[in-house]
């Protein structure tokens, strides 16, 4: 499924880098806490990963987090906020954080992301979902 137009029926959608070991433990952790199960995912590596980045004119180096919502596209410090909104318990209470200029933010949120290989090491293969999860991974849909 890498039809742009196809893909943006299912939102809210988080990109995420599918090689990356922490990135996969989070969308897991995502998965867990997810108050409704509304989220849709898609790997940046992935045919409808690098055409989401296209249409929204990312920058295909950008390896970071990134949130479409209502056909906006935020990426870093940005995306990862308003993730935690679609979560339960107190993780919304995180988009507070928002107020914090996003050059402060993205400086502390690349911190992070530059050492996370180093930390968590690259995955060749996703974690076994449940049924109705791998549904919501719109790059496995064949």
């Amino acid at each position: 499924m890498t039809d742009v137009n196809e893909l943006l029926k299912y939102q809210p959608l988080l990109l995420f880098d599918g090689e990356c070991g922490f990135c996969n433990h989070a969308v897991q952790f995502v998965l867990k806490h997810e108050r409704n199960k509304k989220l849709y995912f898609v790997a940046l590596q992935s045919p409808e990963g690098k055409a989401l980045r296209e249409y929204f004119e990312i920058d295909p180096g950008i390896d970071s987090m990134i949130f479409i919502r209502d056909y906006e596209a935020h990426i870093k410090s940005c995306a990862a906020l308003r993730v935690t909104q679609y979560m339960r318990g107190l993780w919304p209470l995180m988009s507070v954080f928002i107020i914090v200029p996003p050059f402060i933010r993205n400086w502390v949120y690349n911190f992070f992301a530059s050492r996370r290989m180093k930390f968590f090491g690259r995955v060749k293969h996703c974690a076994w979902l449940e049924n109705e999860d791998r549904q919501r991974f719109l790059d496995r849909r064949k």
